[in-house]
């Protein structure tokens, strides 16, 4: 039976699920975090079949399991999209996945019900937003954008690339004119949102802001909910390199982290 001092899983293909972690330690302080980034395997986006990434998360939801989390959140578009049903059919502890979540803070924001989302080619293919917004609000018109590059030119570090700007330019002009609402949907994506905003004139939503409604929501009605009084801590484990990714987490972040490699 799960405990209120257990912990809360969040992972993702890299970096980008740190803005969802920074999101989480903002509204819930006191609870203690484990974030896997399965840099090791990175990119999710493009490249592996639906089964490969089933199994990827498979495995760090066992690990998860392991280290005594009581919820975990999908913070990768791509992972969610390929897995979350996959994943909640072979764990009993509840999973929050990130697309249900871009979904519902976009139809809550939108006031004409067209809406783009931007996202990693695999969730673009797979209709990720699209077939959840049909659950959701059949009247939702969804246009989806794969941003091929963006994930991995942020991971590697964006300001160094020369063509960003182009890139940004020829992905949202794809945008339909009578669109109101655009979804980061990656959550690498936050990482660059001042550039985004730059280029166009409607509302961008951080399906983050929902996640964290959603998991406070999930541990109040399980009695879940960490009571201590201290802040929590947070304990990183990544299967790729540390050298990059822990001075631009510590950067997001505005902390020191505590960090470990493991086995991808």
């Amino acid at each position: 039976m799960a405990e209120k001092t257990q912990k809360i899983g969040i992972f993702d293909s890299g970096l980008g699920g740190t803005t969802v972690l920074k999101e989480m330690i903002k509204s819930l302080p006191n609870e203690d975090y484990i974030y896997y980034g399965d840099n090791g395997n990175f990119p999710y986006g493009s490249g592996k079949t639906k089964n490969e990434l089933q199994k990827l998360t498979e495995r760090i939801l066992d690990f998860f399991v392991k280290n005594n989390c009581k919820l975990v959140i999908v913070a990768c578009n791509t992972a969610s999209t390929a897995a979350i049903d996959y994943l909640r059919e072979k764990f009993s502890l509840p999973i929050i996945g990130i697309v249900e979540a871009g979904v519902k803070i976009a139809s809550k924001t939108t006031k004409n019900k067209n809406i783009a989302v931007i996202s990693t080619k695999f969730t673009a293919e797979s209709h990720g937003y699209k077939n959840k917004a049909k659950m959701l609000d059949s009247e939702l018109n969804v246009k989806e954008i794969a941003c091929i590059e963006f994930a991995q030119m942020i991971e590697s570090g964006w300001d160094t690339f020369d063509n960003r700007k182009e890139l940004l330019n020829k992905y949202l002009s794809e945008i339909p004119k009578n669109t109101d609402t655009l979804v980061l949907g990656c959550t690498h994506y936050p990482l660059i949102r001042k550039d985004i905003e730059k280029n166009i004139k409607i509302k961008v939503v951080d399906p983050a802001v929902e996640i964290v409604e959603r998991a406070t929501q999930t541990l109040t009605t399980l009695n879940l909910l960490n009571d201590k009084k201290e802040k929590g801590k947070v304990i990183f484990f990544v299967t790729g390199e540390t050298y990059h990714f822990k001075p631009t987490a510590e950067k997001f972040l505005g902390k020191e982290i505590e960090i470990y490699r493991i086995p991808k």
